[in-house]
């Protein structure tokens, strides 16, 4: 119950830290409050809308009623399970967009910048891809990446409508050239989930200096304004997991701010408001809280072509068989293999609208599908303005905090809500969906005006599950910033926190793999080493952005170039 490193979280960024530091020949203890991630639900990618939904797996969490979605509560799954929220997600793979880090950098989280980073992403990746650029990716780090066949013909209309309608298509959106439409990566390898856990944490447990806690965290130990250790709740009673050196905190977005607030360390005067002892004044703990929203655009499909044939019991029955005795098939993929990166107007500098394509109509939970054979292309704005909060419902550990997004709070959010769902019926209008387009499901043909838009808005989005920004991370002289670019609390000795709370704004896409990105850069600040070299390369940008929405050129000749 001592080492020199205790890692309060065993999710994608604490795997990737234990994993370094033990390899750098340092102990360390990983607390972690869930169980075993061997269980099939996870494994399978196919079944990924089974383990966030599941208490087994899930912390449960749901926000307080929303004020500009009717009062709605939203769903907000962590993962309490070793491998964290890498464990019960969608596996997409998506690092972000070069101006993401290089806003971090502006922002005060210096050395974050997008030539700081890429390195750290080359680092970590062992990437399979057919094509793209590959010196702009890793080949030989722990995390595999793949991508599907994106062999089903609705896919495969995707892309073309993509081109038609004047976008690029980009081969790898990870590598040079984000923006267009293209496949979408994966965290899958041999036709199994590849989580932090598996690609992280189990090869560093092998280790004789490295291991395992099972437990809560109440709290950090904190003395003369050094963190010394944790204390848990554990099938032993409370007990204490010494620190020698550090404590870094790695327990999400929304547990980490719980944490620290639990510590004495936020905003003095909620924590006073809850009968804690204030050990560090940081107003920004909790703060700076932002996620993706997004809507389903579901069309019929006039064919027998989606996956809805196999939406039946006998279905997924040999689905599920075939997986299991060769870990192939529909099984084997997370069914988002084909997605796109567009810019919402003229005036945007890179892509602030993501596309997750999906063969089937259907909800995202995996809990009902529409009427028949259709499919649907997933689409929200990435940089929405609005932000919220994450605060302590009361003193007890054990109690879930408040989690108040404040979703759709600005005429911006709307707007580009708007766009998202008018531009994606542009794109299902165009020849290569002829053949398969039937009606519109959802919102449907009769939502038309910017107040029909805005009503189906309220009542149908829904999270994309990408929560950030609780913990920013800035210069140590800004009063709301949390951790320095060290990933340091300012203000406490011997404690870090690094996972996805530390960004400054939430990037291009979905979260888990800038989070590992976190975890490996993270290491490095901890075991006082130099940085990765910066890589200096220019990733593409639409030269025609302050004038165009998509590329003058038409889409079919950037994808020549």
């Amino acid at each position: 119950m001592e080492a020199d490193y205790v890692v309060v979280g065993a999710g994608s960024a604490g795997c990737a830290i234990a994993y370094r530091l033990s390899e750098a020949g340092r102990s360390v203890l990983v607390i972690e409050a869930g169980g075993s991630d061997w269980g099939p639900f996870i494994r399978m990618p196919a079944a990924l809308s089974y383990p966030m939904n599941m208490a087994r797996y899930d912390w449960g969490f749901r926000t307080e009623p929303e004020p500009h979605l009717g009062g709605r509560q939203l769903a907000t799954p962590r993962g309490r399970v070793i491998g964290g929220s890498s464990s019960i997600n969608g596996m997409v793979y998506v690092r972000g967009h070069a101006r993401d880090y290089d806003h971090w950098a502006e922002s005060g989280a210096t050395g974050w910048a997008y030539a700081d980073v890429l390195p750290y992403f080359r680092r970590m990746e062992h990437w399979h891809g057919r094509s793209g650029e590959a010196s702009w990716r890793g080949q030989d780090g722990p995390l595999h990446v793949t991508r599907g066949p994106a062999a089903n013909p609705l896919a495969q209309a995707f892309l073309r409508a993509g081109a038609q309608a004047g976008y690029p298509v980009t081969e790898d959106p990870n590598g040079r050239q984000q923006e267009g439409f293209g496949p979408m990566e994966a965290t899958i390898w041999q036709g199994r989930r590849w989580s932090a856990a598996f690609a992280y944490l189990r090869p560093a447990l092998r280790r004789v200096n490295c291991d395992l806690v099972p437990g809560i965290a109440r709290k950090v130990l904190i003395e003369e304004g050094r963190a010394t250790g944790v204390e848990i709740d554990s099938f032993n009673g409370v007990q204490v997991v010494k620190a020698r050196r550090e404590v870094i905190v790695t327990s999400s977005s929304i547990n980490s701010p719980k944490l620290l607030m639990q510590s004495g360390i936020g905003p003095g005067e909620h924590l006073q408001e809850m009968g804690l002892s204030v050990t560090a004044h940081r107003p920004g703990v909790g703060q700076n809280l932002q996620d993706h929203l997004e809507m389903y655009v579901q069309q019929a499909a006039t064919q027998p072509v989606s996956l809805y044939r196999y939406w039946n019991l006998w279905g997924k029955a040999l689905i599920g068989a075939h997986w299991l005795f060769t870990g192939q098939g529909l099984g084997a993929s997370n069914q988002f293999e084909m997605g796109a990166f567009i810019r919402s107007r003229a005036g945007v500098d890179y892509p602030d609208v993501q596309f997750h394509f999906l063969p089937i109509a259907v909800r995202y939970d995996g809990q009902a599908a529409a009427e028949g054979h259709g499919f649907q292309a997933h689409v929200g704005p990435m940089r929405s303005p609005s932000r919220g909060a994450v605060t302590l419902r009361s003193p007890d550990p054990a109690a879930a905090p408040k989690i108040l997004f404040n979703y759709m709070s600005t005429e911006e959010d709307w707007r580009d809500f708007r766009a998202c769902i008018r531009l994606t019926r542009e794109i299902f209008s165009q020849e290569a969906f002829a053949p398969f387009r039937g009606h519109e499901i959802s919102p449907g043909p009769d939502v038309v005006t910017d107040e029909q838009l805005d009503e189906a808005i309220r009542e149908h989005v829904e999270s994309a599950y990408h929560p950030c920004g609780t913990c920013r991370m800035g210069a140590a002289d800004d009063p709301m910033a949390v951790v320095d670019p060290a990933c340091r609390v300012i203000g406490v000795e011997g404690l870090r926190v690094a996972d996805s709370s530390i960004f400054p704004r939430v990037t291009n896409g979905n979260l888990n793999a800038p989070s590992i990105m976190t975890g490996e850069k993270a290491a490095d600040h901890i075991l006082g080493r130099q940085a990765l070299p910066r890589d200096e390369r220019e990733p593409w940008s639409d030269p025609d952005w302050r004038v165009a929405q998509r590329p003058l050129r038409g889409g079919l000749a950037q994808a020549a170039e």
